[in-house]
C-alpha cells in the first residue's frame, strides 16, 4: 500500500492515513477495512522494511531477466542529494550531513543516494549515504556487490567525472577479468593532453558527431564534440554573457557605496558564474567605481572547447561511435534521479528517525521499479504515453457503494467501479489488461430489536 501510495499520489504517511486511504479504493480492493492504514501500523512496517532489501535487489534481477530480457553487461552508475529542512545537531552517526548539494540548497543537511540502473533505466540496487561523503570513495563498496551478486563477468561501468579515483580504475584494469569502464574527465585533463589530441585527426562517430582518438598507458581517451552540444552551450554562454553584461553596465550608472557595490557585484557573478569567468573586472581601491572588459583569450578558449567531451575508457579496441553511445546513456541514470525527485516525490521526507528515513527512500526506490516497468510497457503496447498520464487516465475510473433497502429492514450493498470511457477500454486492450469481476454483494444483518423494559 505504502508503495502504491508512493506511485499514484506521493505524500505523507499522515495524508494516506486521515484522506488518501478512505478516497481510494484500496480497501474494497484488498478486502480490508480502515485498519490497514492506520497511522501507527505505517510506521511500524517502515521499521521492519529494510530487514529485505537484499531480498529485494535478487527479485529484481530475476524479474527484469524475465520481464524485459535484460542484460547485465553495462550498468550505469551515479549519485545525488536529498536535502531535510531541518535542524542539527543530530545523533552521532546519523547520515544527515552538510556536504555538496546538487539541489543548490548548501544550508540544508542532506542524505546521498548512490544508484546503480541498467542502460534501460531498470533500477538494481541502491544505497543510502551520509550526507558528507565524496564521491569518489563510494564507488569501491558496489563494484563489490554486483561482483557478488552477479558474478565476475565483462561487464561494462559508464559513470560520470568525479565518481571513480585513480586508484579504483587502477584496480578495475587489472581484476581478473577486467573489469571496463567508461568515464567522464574533468577539463583540466583536457588541457593536459590537449597538444598530443591536436595532430589527431577528427573521425565521424554518428551524424553531427566528431572524435579524437588517443591511446595511452592502456587507456583510450576520446575527445568527443557533438554539433547539437556545441549550438546549446554557446547559445547558454551567450545569454549568461549578454545579461551579465548589462547588468554590469546598469551598475556603473548607480551610485552605491563601495560596500553596496561589492555585493550587487557578487549577486551578479552567483546568477551568472560561467559568463563572470570570461570578463576582467577592477574596482578602484579608494571609491566605489570599476571598470569592467571582455578577456577575449578566456573566450576563445571557452568557444574551442564548448560541446567537447573527454572520455576515458580501457575499452581500447572499441568502436568510436559505440563509445559515444554507451556515454548518452548516463541520461537513464539522470532520468532514474528526475523521477524519484520529481514524479514520486521523494521530497519533502517528514521522518526524524534515521531508519524510517531510509525507509521511505526503500518505498521511494520500489515505486520506481514500478514506474519504470509501466514506462517499460507502454513504450512496447501504447508509445507516446508516460506512466504518469496513464495514472491520470485511470484515475477517472470510480468504485461506488449502491445501498439497497431490503423489507426486512436490512441493507444490499453492491460495490460497484464505474464503466470506462471509449478512451480507456482502448488503452486497457493495447495494454491487454482486463478489469476484474464485480465484487460480489454483500448484505447487512438484520437490525437487533429493542429489548422492552
Amino acid at each position: 500500500m505504502l508503495v502504491a501510495y508512493r506511485l499514484l499520489a506521493p505524500g505523507s504517511e499522515w495524508r494516506l492515513h486521515r484522506e488518501w486511504f478512505q478516497r481510494s479504493a484500496l480497501a474494497d480492493l484488498l478486502g480490508e477495512d480502515a485498519g490497514l492504514a492506520e497511522i501507527h501500523k505505517l510506521y511500524r512496517c517502515h521499521d521492519r522494511l529494510l530487514a529485505h532489501k537484499q531480498v529485494v535487489f535478487d527479485h529484481l534481477t530475476v524479474r527484469w531477466r524475465d520481464l524485459f530480457n535484460i542484460s547485465y553487461d553495462v550498468l550505469l552508475y551515479d549519485l545525488t542529494s536529498t536535502y531535510f529542512e531541518a535542524d542539527p545537531p543530530f545523533p552521532e552517526g546519523d547520515k544527515r550531513r552538510f556536504g555538496y548539494s546538487r539541489d543548490h540548497r548548501p544550508d540544508c543537511v542532506q542524505i546521498i543516494i548512490a544508484l546503480v540502473v541498467t542502460p534501460e533505466g531498470l533500477p538494481l540496487a541502491y544505497e543510502v549515504l551520509p550526507g558528507n561523503t565524496a564521491d569518489k570513495t563510494t564507488l569501491r563498496g558496489f563494484l563489490d556487490r554486483i561482483e557478488r551478486q552477479y558474478g565476475k563477468a565483462r561487464r561494462v561501468w559508464l559513470m560520470d567525472r568525479g565518481v571513480p579515483t585513480e586508484e579504483v580504475l587502477a584496480e578495475m584494469r587489472t581484476a581478473d577479468p577486467p573489469v571496463h569502464y567508461l568515464v567522464g574527465t574533468p577539463k583540466g585533463r583536457l588541457t593536459r593532453l590537449e597538444k598530443h589530441l591536436m595532430d589527431k585527426p577528427w573521425q565521424q562517430a554518428r551524424p553531427g558527431v566528431q572524435v579524437k582518438l588517443l591511446a595511452q598507458d592502456g587507456e583510450l581517451y576520446v575527445l568527443a564534440q557533438s554539433r547539437d552540444r556545441v549550438a546549446k552551450e554557446r547559445a547558454m554562454r551567450r545569454r549568461q554573457l549578454k545579461r551579465l553584461w548589462a547588468r554590469l553596465k546598469q551598475l556603473s550608472t548607480m551610485r552605491l557605496t563601495r560596500e553596496e557595490l561589492l555585493m550587487k557585484l557578487g549577486a551578479a557573478r552567483d546568477q551568472s558564474r560561467t559568463a563572470w569567468r570570461l570578463v576582467m573586472i577592477e574596482i578602484a581601491a579608494e571609491d566605489a567605481t570599476f571598470s569592467y572588459r571582455l578577456d577575449r583569450n578566456k573566450l576563445r578558449q571557452t568557444r574551442l572547447r564548448e560541446g567537447r567531451y573527454l572520455l576515458r575508457t580501457n575499452l581500447v579496441e572499441e568502436n568510436p561511435a559505440k563509445l559515444w553511445s554507451h556515454y548518452l546513456l548516463l541520461m537513464a541514470v539522470e532520468e532514474a534521479f528526475k523521477n524519484l525527485k520529481g514524479d514520486l516525490a521523494i521530497r519533502p521526507v517528514f521522518h526524524q528517525l534515521e531508519a524510517r528515513i531510509e525507509a521511505h527512500v526503500f518505498i521511494a526506490f520500489l515505486s520506481y521499479c514500478l514506474h519504470v516497468t509501466l514506462a517499460r510497457r507502454l513504450h512496447a503496447l501504447a508509445p507516446g504515453l508516460t506512466p504518469r498520464s496513464v495514472l491520470e487516465k485511470f484515475a477517472a475510473m470510480q468504485m461506488i457503494d449502491v445501498h439497497l433497502p431490503t423489507t426486512d429492514g436490512r441493507e444490499l450493498v453492491l460495490t460497484r467501479y464505474t464503466e470506462p470511457e471509449a478512451e480507456l477500454r482502448l488503452l486497457l486492450q493495447k495494454l491487454k489488461l482486463e478489469l476484474p469481476a464485480q465484487p460480489p454483494p454483500r448484505i447487512t444483518a438484520a437490525p437487533v430489536p429493542p429489548t422492552p423494559l
